[in-house]
């Protein structure tokens, strides 16, 4: 997704801007929506699925709202969107499958209030905000409590993904 020049967690803090500034966003929504028709005609062809569910951490979280609202359920039959950053708000309305929006409360990076706007403007939308957690606790946990919400989070993804794709099948 970003081209060989992904963000490592070594690098500077204060580099992050500039970084995150050099990424192409459209860039990688083609990258993805190139990959996911490709991924789509072998796995039709092969009898296997006609949709996909779709899963953004962080950076990834957010573009993921652009994605799905590009989509309009073309390919994608459900979203994840873990402490998603960068949210654009102006498109969650075109968001037309089933999206789980996974946050802590305590994360300056994905604000509760932002996620509360696309759950109030997406359709089949649920948001839940894990108490006391902050960015990254569900793939960096940094405790046993942090360790313990991150594998309820990852359940929670597992049965999103299984009622949204697979018992419809």
């Amino acid at each position: 997704m970003f081209r060989g020049n992904p963000w490592r967690k070594d690098e500077p803090k204060a580099l992050f801007e500039q970084w995150i500034g050099s990424v192409d966003k459209q860039q990688v929504v083609r990258d993805i929506f190139t990959s996911t028709k490709w991924m789509a005609d072998e796995f039709v062809a092969a009898g296997i699925s006609k949709k996909f569910g779709v899963i953004g951490f962080c950076f990834g979280g957010g573009l993921l709202i652009d994605i799905l609202a590009q989509d309009q359920g073309s390919e994608f039959g459900v979203g994840i969107s873990f402490y998603g950053t960068r949210i654009d708000l102006s498109v969650a309305s075109k968001i037309e499958v089933p999206l789980l929006l996974i946050a802590g409360d305590n994360d300056p990076l994905c604000p509760v209030n932002v996620l509360k706007e696309v759950e109030n403007n997406a359709n089949g939308c649920k948001m839940v905000v894990f108490e006391g957690r902050g960015h990254g606790f569900a793939h960096r946990p940094q405790s046993l409590e942090d360790d313990k919400d991150a594998e309820e989070a990852f359940l929670m993804m597992r049965n999103w993904l299984h009622d949204g794709l697979l018992s419809e099948n």
